[in-house]
């Protein structure tokens, strides 16, 4: 199936310090965009990939799971490893989760770790019913744009694939059990107001991990996908200052490049 329009994977060769950017679920790069444009405005190597399933219809993630998520990001890490002194992981919701299995895979190859409304459960009674729920129901209603701001949408899925749901409850179970070998330095940021995501989420991260140098944002103005609402420009600006006081190659000036 053909990608849909804008929903196309976004790599920007820039300096020596790379970042990878991770979408959630049922999600597309479309809405981490433009915190890619902007990290690569500032002189940085940006490489954000289109998760298999997603980005075509509901139909082709329903053959997916979080396995075929896990390596696509994978595979970018490496990429960007060989090209770069320094990397950095980040994501949306379900991409966060993807960036902290990361930074606990990878160890210090990875220099930190930025994550926004990241999800690391299932929550709900329905959620415990997914085993046989989903080989009788093969859908239910989308979570994508939760988005506050006016005229604003989301590019994902109307419908979220029970069998992909199955497996992504599966993967916040192996991920939650590895955050305690997170270790890199943590920016975290959430909405208050998230219908999709609930704080105990990012509390429990921020309860597990071993990182010792923690900053946590509030998105005040913003719901869930906050990326693309009211507080997308202070996602930004800590992001390049997280990255800035981390990785003292970056030239914070706009259309800089990073030293070499």
């Amino acid at each position: 199936m053909p990608v849909l329009p804008g929903a196309e994977p976004y790599r920007h060769e820039g300096g020596e310090v790379g970042v990878l950017l991770c979408h959630g679920f049922t999600g597309s790069p479309q809405s981490l965009r433009p915190w890619a444009e902007h990290l690569a405005g500032h002189g940085l190597t940006v490489s954000l990939p289109l998760l298999p399933g997603h980005g075509t219809r509901w139909q082709d993630m329903q053959l997916t799971g979080w396995q075929d998520w896990y390596a696509e990001v994978d595979r970018a890490l490496r990429e960007l490893l060989e090209r770069c002194g320094q990397v950095f992981v980040a994501g949306l919701s379900m991409g966060g989760t993807l960036a902290l299995r990361l930074a606990a895979k990878h160890g210090p190859s990875v220099s930190g770790v930025m994550v926004v409304n990241p999800g690391i459960a299932t929550h709900g009674a329905a959620s415990h019913l997914l085993p046989v729920v989903r080989h009788l129901v093969p859908t239910v209603k989308g979570l994508a744009g939760d988005i506050a701001k006016e005229g604003v949408t989301e590019l994902g899925y109307d419908r979220v694939p029970l069998h992909a749901a199955y497996s992504l409850r599966n993967f916040f179970g192996l991920v939650d059990g590895a955050l305690p070998q997170v270790t890199q330095p943590l920016l975290l940021l959430r909405s208050p107001r998230d219908h999709v995501v609930p704080p105990e989420d990012s509390a429990r991260i921020l309860s597990r991990v071993s990182s010792r140098d923690v900053r946590e944002v509030l998105l005040e103005q913003s719901y869930h996908v906050a990326t693309l609402d009211h507080d997308a420009e202070r996602i930004f600006e800590e992001s390049l200052a997280f990255i800035g006081r981390l990785a003292p190659r970056v030239v914070r000036q706009k259309g800089s490049t990073s030293g070499g």
